[in-house]
């Protein structure tokens, strides 16, 4: 889309894409201890996407912001459907993810 990714964008980044390999090697052969590599990545994008999503609401002043310089990350690049924005559909997939390695622990506890 041409679009430059902010800071908060990028450490979001850091967490989900390990997660793409993390949650793969856990497929094959299926192993539900893979939670305990995957979860600590989903929590750590879970609460970086809450940020940015406040940020961007204007709940957490810009000031606060670490966005020192370019893109600042609570300006809203994209917004669909009136809004949608790309903090809130990371917000949603890492808190699916989140929901569903929560299933699995709780699932394969006793």
């Amino acid at each position: 889309m041409g679009l430059t990714p902010c800071v908060l964008c990028w450490y979001q980044r850091i967490a989900m894409f390990p997660l793409v390999l993390v949650l793969a090697a856990g497929l094959f052969p299926l192993d539900a201890r893979v939670v305990r590599y995957a979860l600590p990545l989903a929590l750590a994008g879970l609460m970086l996407s809450t940020y940015h999503v406040l940020l961007t609401l204007g709940v957490i002043p810009e000031a606060m912001a670490p966005c020192a310089q370019g893109v600042p990350c609570g300006k809203i690049q994209v917004q669909w459907f009136g809004f949608v924005t790309i903090p809130l559909l990371s917000f949603a997939a890492f808190l699916a993810i989140n929901l569903l390695l929560t299933i699995v622990a709780v699932r394969k506890t006793p």
